[in-house]
């Protein structure tokens, strides 16, 4: 066989196939040559799509041995994945050996790049949903709070009993063999006298709807003295009555 024929018939036959895109890089001692290849969705400088560049380099005895690949100018896959396309073109060139391969190599690397594509964009889909369904899920707790069970009211009413100097005063109170009343307690513990501005300095304040109180003069209030029908003012004897 004269390989370097072969290996001329075929260089001339790619030519045609691939309009122009085929690129001679080097004659001597062999034919050097790249095609590119690309996902139909692919956009440049963008994260859409798959694309490289297949560089051939043939052999002393191709196509009864192997070509040389190497893929370059990968776009949106790494250096990882170039590793398995190779794989996978090594194992197509063993099944192809004794034959010109180098459109049938180009074939399966284009459909490995599109398989590769539509992988990575279900990647993205879910990877977006997941990340909303996460975004919601907070917002969710955010607004529904802390939920409230007999565990952690009671360690909230232990804690505010313990503040407020409850438990202190039950305790001192067992001691002395005396149960005091909840009007005792109050009167006893001098704290509570503050408890109820301590709540006001801690919480909100309130606003008064002063609209309310605009229309109290148009309300027809009477003195309980007018209801008295002997009642006269200037009365002397009524007043000392």
């Amino acid at each position: 066989m004269d390989y370097k024929e072969e290996q001329i018939n075929e260089i001339e036959a790619l030519d045609s196939i691939y309009c122009g895109e085929l690129e001679v890089l080097a004659t001597d001692p062999f034919h050097k040559f790249a095609v590119p290849i690309k996902t139909e969705e692919y956009e440049p400088d963008t994260r859409n799509g798959l694309a490289c560049r297949l560089e051939f380099t043939y052999m002393p005895k191709y196509p009864d041995e192997p070509l040389i690949i190497s893929i370059e100018e990968r776009e949106n896959f790494d250096e990882k994945d170039a590793e398995k396309l190779k794989e996978h073109l090594a194992l197509q060139m063993e099944e192809n050996l004794g034959m010109v391969m180098v459109f049938t190599l180009v074939s399966a690397a284009q459909e490995w790049l599109n398989v590769q594509w539509d992988k990575a964009k279900i990647h993205r889909e879910e990877s977006a949903a997941q990340k909303l369904q996460e975004e919601e899920e907070a917002e969710r707790k955010r607004f529904e709070g802390t939920r409230v069970t007999v565990e952690t009211f009671l360690s909230w009413k232990e804690k505010f009993d313990e503040e407020m100097g409850y438990t202190k005063r039950r305790e001192m109170a067992d001691r002395e063999g005396k149960k005091l009343t909840g009007r005792e307690l109050f009167m006893t513990d001098k704290t509570l006298d503050q408890s109820d501005l301590k709540f006001l300095d801690d919480g909100d304040t309130v606003k008064v709807d002063e609209s309310l109180f605009q229309n109290l003069d148009d309300l027809e209030l009477d003195d309980d003295d007018d209801d008295d029908p002997d009642y006269d003012p200037n009365n002397d004897a009524y007043d000392s009555a």
